[in-house]
């Protein structure tokens, strides 16, 4: 399993027998976001023992190597021993804001939280098992990589990862009625413009036959299929890396290429179960 890490060139982020390679790596961390990652498993060390904490990873732009200073934000998932408590869930909120506060070429932190359990259960198989196998750099603790299969770019992959955007909408749709601040708007407008992006590349995953995390790429990936809706597409990944206030480009989002987009993707993969 340590092989994953690895691209062997072929520029779809495959290993040679077909499968995803993990796309970061603790060598890929730009210079200045080593401290950033140094105080991050520090921090995550001292406040989760070994009690409640199995494992601990970075995925994203910083261990892909493709973070730029005051921009990219921290991402974390942490794998617990148990289901995560509202305890747990304190605890990483602490964790985001002081290492928010004391870094400033970071704009943001996130920490995801899932018991080992669930991560590694037949119900998350293709969605966040293969997140931890192949989209998240190990940081502490056995790396659950070990106890998950190889994945590859099919529709069953697809299906699992994205095919649930209709619902997301639902929910996008509320916390946009209630956003009031430039910082709700700000926060909700990248966690939209990333789910986009990464929803249209998975599209048309299987027929590319190929995996990217690049908002960028994945567009222009996406718009090789569908043309007619690459410049929204590219407006999504502008706004997954650079957050807008506009409200008038979040509804563009929610309210166009959304619809359409869950419509086509329950078309072509049919829709996640759950």
């Amino acid at each position: 399993m340590s092989a994953r890490h690895s691209d062997p060139g072929d520029g779809r982020g495959l290993e040679r027998d077909g499968t995803i390679a993990r796309e970061g790596s603790l060598d890929r961390v730009p210079a200045a976001f080593a401290s950033v990652v140094d105080a991050a498993r520090a921090r995550v060390s001292e406040t989760f023992d070994t009690t409640r904490l199995h494992s601990a990873y970075l995925y994203g732009s910083i261990p892909r190597g493709t973070a730029t200073p005051g921009v990219s934000d921290l991402d974390l998932q942490l794998a617990l021993h148990d289901e995560p408590t509202e305890a747990d869930r304190a605890d990483a909120d602490a964790i985001e804001a002081v290492l928010d506060g004391a870094f400033p070429q970071i704009d943001g932190v996130g920490i995801l939280l899932a018991s080992k359990r669930s991560l590694l259960s037949d119900l998350e198989r293709y969605d966040g098992g293969f997140f931890i196998a192949c989209l998240c750099t190990p940081l502490l603790g056995p790396d659950l990589a070990e106890q998950l299969p190889r994945y590859r770019p099919t529709t069953l992959l697809a299906r699992e990862t994205n095919g649930d955007l209709a619902r997301v909408l639902c929910r996008w749709r509320a916390k946009a009625a209630a956003a009031v601040t430039d910082a709700d708007r700000r926060t909700l407008s990248r966690a939209v413009g990333r789910r986009t992006v990464r929803t249209g590349f998975t599209l048309v995953m299987p027929r590319w036959g190929g995996w990217t995390s690049d908002l960028e790429r994945s567009a222009e990936v996406f718009g090789r299929y569908y043309p007619d809706r690459v410049e929204q597409m590219r407006a999504a990944a502008a706004v997954g890396r650079t957050p807008t206030t506009d409200p008038a480009v979040l509804a563009t989002l929610i309210d166009d290429l959304g619809p359409w987009l869950a419509a086509e993707y329950t078309a072509v993969h049919g829709e996640k179960a759950r």
